[in-house]
């Protein structure tokens, strides 16, 4: 049994509302790729090749022997009918926005081979391809809610509002080793845990709170797998906010914060420091930037240089730093407003109920905050979070540039990173891109956190992935 805290709602990939849907639909559907790799870069998974026909004309040739969970042969109609659902405006996908910006269609030529013509040449074509593809067979033309079926490992037996129940799919090129998986929804982190401790669950995913993860290993029969994570956690500033548009003094809070000391007392060094949107562990990654080590010295004399002295009190300046109500992250946030304080910089630290926080943050309405980011699996995510195009606004509250950060020739160098389908040509633009935000600082990037699995110790060959996805399910086994 798999305990986690937020009820999953559907397994149809393109109804997906939350993480955790996304994570139940890939249980299910499998896509023509996967990111579910060590470095989150894509493998092929239903696809057998791709290849380019032209800029705008992408085909795509199906494995032999692919297999929906009903026994059925995944064939190209099934991808194409896939795709063109979500396309179509009457089916009302959450997923419409981001496919219909990508492609105009979608065709299948054959039973194995699927064309699709796109709007634009799309360096993250393999990535974008993990979408999980459905069954059609027998499903009448314009029907947009058909049984989901998928090619994933496991079939979805029942949902209800406190569990998913999974079946193993026999058909599964390697079907997983445990015939039945249970993820039951359990708000409340001590009930998690107690379940855990007491053995009536086997995994918890980044379910326990950082600082309570070594308590929980001294219980006897919980083991510990963790690994590198895609996400990143950050500080962001509102680069409009009068003080915080100078970058003296993004600089001094960035100097101020001991994010080594943060990792190391609070997250029991689960973490690998960040120089970046991009993980170390990505091919992506480029470590040449300028790097914002702990140095209180040189936060103050910033701050001097930025006009901002001491009073008599020794407070240069008042900021107020917004966080969820999660009281580890309110934690988090209270530590770093005690560093800030020690370089003359007064911190009131607001949490506030998630939907709240968030909304406020969309709208502008912050200094500071603290939140993570979505699990970067390719530097397009550049664009997505830094491009001018994407502050919100009142016609697109979900844009996810929240810093209200604007640069030029950013923007020039990720608009052509979109569509750079030579990789050295790429790599020498998001090397450029990651060294101007870097220097910018419109946010600060902290740690990614490491993903991490408590489990039962009669659970063998779990392995949490970078995209902290479940499928380390797939290879999992207990021997009681």
């Amino acid at each position: 049994m798999v305990a986690i805290e937020t009820p999953m709602t559907t397994d149809d990939p393109r109804y997906a509302i939350s993480n955790y849907d996304a994570k139940l639909g890939r249980l299910v559907a499998a896509g023509l790729t996967t990111v579910a790799t060590p470095t989150g870069e894509p493998r092929l998974d239903l696809a057998a090749r791709v290849d380019r026909v032209d800029p705008l004309t992408v085909d795509i040739t199906l494995r032999d022997g692919a297999r929906f969970s009903d026994g059925s042969p995944v064939t190209a109609g099934d991808v194409a009918r896939t795709y063109s659902s979500v396309l179509d405006p009457a089916c009302s996908s959450n997923s419409h926005a981001n496919i219909a910006d990508r492609f105009t269609s979608i065709e299948a030529r054959g039973d194995h081979l699927v064309r699709f013509h796109l709007k634009r040449p799309l360096a993250t074509f393999l990535t974008d391809m993990e979408f999980g593809i459905l069954s059609f067979h027998g499903v009448a033309p314009g029907e947009c809610h058909p049984p989901v079926i998928g090619a994933g490992p496991y079939v979805l037996r029942e949902l209800t509002s406190t569990a998913a129940y999974l079946d193993a799919n026999p058909y599964y090129p390697t079907p997983p080793k445990l015939p039945h998986v249970e993820i039951r929804f359990v708000a409340d982190q001590s009930a998690r845990i107690l379940m855990l401790v007491g053995g009536s669950v086997d995994v918890l995913q980044n379910s326990a709170q950082p600082d309570l993860v070594d308590d929980v290993l001294e219980r006897p029969r919980v083991a510990i797998h963790n690994g590198p994570s895609l996400l990143l956690t950050y500080l962001m500033m509102n680069n409009t906010d009068p003080v915080l548009a100078d970058v003296r003094v993004r600089e001094a809070i960035a100097l101020a914060i001991d994010r080594r000391s943060i990792v190391d007392a609070k997250l029991a060094g689960r973490a690998r420091l960040a120089t970046g949107l991009v993980p170390p562990i990505s091919p992506a990654y480029d470590g040449n930037v300028p790097h914002w080590d702990f140095d209180p010295a040189r936060s103050r004399a910033l701050l001097d240089e930025a006009g901002l002295r001491p009073d008599a009190t020794g407070v240069r300046l008042h900021l107020t730093y917004k966080t969820s109500a999660d009281g580890f992250r309110v934690a988090l946030a209270r530590l770093i407003a005690s560093e800030l304080a020690d370089v003359g910089i007064a911190v009131d630290v607001q949490p506030f109920e998630f939907a709240t926080f968030f909304d406020d943050i969309k709208h502008g309405e912050f200094q500071l905050a603290s939140m993570q980011t979505t699990p970067i699996t390719n530097p397009d995510f550049y664009y997505f979070y830094f491009h001018s195009s994407r502050i919100p606004t009142l016609a697109d509250l979900n844009a996810a540039n929240r810093w209200r950060y604007k640069n030029a020739e950013l923007d020039q160098l990720v608009e052509r990173g979109r569509t750079e389908l030579d990789p050295v040509q790429a790599k020498a633009i998001y090397d450029r891109v990651q060294t101007i935000v870097a220097t910018d600082l419109p946010i600060i990037p902290l740690w990614h956190e490491d993903n991490v699995a408590l489990t039962n110790v009669d659970v063998q060959g779990y392995e949490p992935t970078p995209d902290a996805s479940l499928a380390g399910l797939v290879n999992a086994t207990k021997s009681h």
